[in-house]
């Protein structure tokens, strides 16, 4: 229960710094928004290889790397925007800080989720 009360907590934290990127009056701007799709696109790889993988094998498995390899994409896309975002300024670099800051929660957060839940036990994100 204290796991997910810290996820949801941090999850929270990160959308208020991402909201303060675009909505506090000196900025103004809603372009940062558009990390929302980085943040639901991030854990779809790796989620369809854990359903096609099986976890017995030791070795080395090419479907899990390249999952991990498209989600790591993902991340440093979603780090990249707001920094290309403001060098065309289109919007200011406060802002970008505060979407990059709230970028490094967010993903902490999703990582954490799976760090927790993603054991195969009796309670885990698979029964969702």
């Amino acid at each position: 229960v204290v796991a997910l009360i810290s996820l949801s907590f941090g999850g929270a934290i990160g959308l208020m710094f991402l909201m303060l990127g675009c909505a506090l009056p000196q900025y103004n701007q809603y372009w940062p928004l558009f990390v929302l799709f980085f943040y639901i696109l991030s854990p779809i790889p790796y989620c369809i290889a854990r359903r096609l993988v099986d976890d017995t094998d030791a070795t080395s498995n090419a479907c899990k790397e390249l999952a991990i390899f498209l989600t790591t994409g993902i991340v440093v896309s979603a780090f990249g925007l707001p920094i290309v975002f403001a060098r065309a300024e289109l919007i200011y670099w406060g802002a970008c800080a505060l979407v990059l800051t709230g970028n490094a929660v967010i993903f902490a957060t999703i990582l954490g989720f799976f760090l927790v839940f993603g054991s195969n036990d009796d309670f885990s994100w698979q029964q969702w």
